[in-house]
């Protein structure tokens, strides 16, 4: 079956951590550039970060220095740690590969 399941949301603190992990299945995962994108309440989904088949990362710049994309190609995963963690960060996380496929994504909080 061609699919990506994410998993790790959650409600955590502001200052906190949280990690996400994606399984794809179905597809040539370590051809494919993978993502983590976002979508808050009322706003257009963004893109958070996304790594390529050879390991290049970019990330959105609200996130630099706080979130870390990776990817185990054995596993089929791709993973982002999120530390540091902001109320603004609130959203629900898609999981992307480059050939269209999106997961059904992960409810993130950040609250006190």
């Amino acid at each position: 079956q061609v699919q990506l399941v994410e998993s790790g949301g959650g409600l955590v603190q502001p200052g906190g951590s949280l990690r996400l992990s994606c399984l794809a299945s179905g597809i040539m995962f370590r051809i494919y550039t993978m993502g983590w994108y976002r979508q808050a309440p009322g706003k257009q989904r963004e893109l958070v970060a996304k790594i390529t088949s050879g390991g290049t990362t970019i990330y959105a710049d609200s996130v630099k220095n706080r979130f870390t994309i990776s990817r185990d190609n054995a596993k089929n995963t791709v993973s982002l740690q999120m530390n540091s963690l902001k109320p603004e960060d609130t959203a629900v996380y898609y999981c992307n590969s480059q050939n269209g496929l999106w997961g059904q994504g992960t409810q993130v909080t950040v609250s006190s």
